[in-house]
């Protein structure tokens, strides 16, 4: 079951980068996107938002950057079957899922216009972090505590 949804987690982080090298490369060509699915329609207003960059880096750069990363992770996952690699996948989506969170938030109450590509990358990462915590519990079950080990007592003092 923890290989299928790694296998997921490689569909998932593909769909992510496809989406992430689309916005990247229309932002690089300035060319405007096509977004005109009934409300979100925004596309080109969230793109051209000053929110739409770090440091001078588009966020759908950074955003390729997060799916590589998390495909890599799940590949070497898949190959060697490792906890730690399931933690740091852990990790980066916990990131991941934070920063959309926080990138949906601007788009909802800072920009007040909604990116279906955008929207799209936050829903594959919620659907990455779901997957990564089914796979490695974040919390092992409790065991049942141990029974009471037979003990001699002593007899009474006369």
């Amino acid at each position: 079951m923890k290989r299928l949804g790694v296998i997921f987690i490689l569909f998932l982080a593909f769909g992510g980068l496809a989406d992430s090298a689309y916005l990247a490369q229309h932002e690089t060509a300035s060319n405007p996107l096509i977004c005109n699915i009934q409300n979100l329609s925004g596309c080109n207003i969230v793109a051209q938002s000053p929110y739409s960059q770090i440091f001078g880096i588009p966020i759908a750069e950074y955003g390729i950057l997060f799916y590589v990363i998390i495909f890599v992770i799940a590949a070497l996952e898949l190959v060697l079957f490792d906890r730690l690699l399931r933690r740091v996948l852990q990790f980066f989506a916990i990131g991941g899922t934070i920063a959309s969170l926080y990138f949906t938030f601007l788009q909802i109450y800072v920009i007040q216009a909604f990116c279906i590509y955008c929207l799209s990358s936050a829903v594959i990462t919620l659907f990455i972090f779901i997957l990564a915590s089914f796979i490695e519990p974040f919390r092992k079950k409790m065991s049942s505590p141990p029974s009471e080990s037979p003990h001699l007592s002593m007899p009474p003092a006369a």
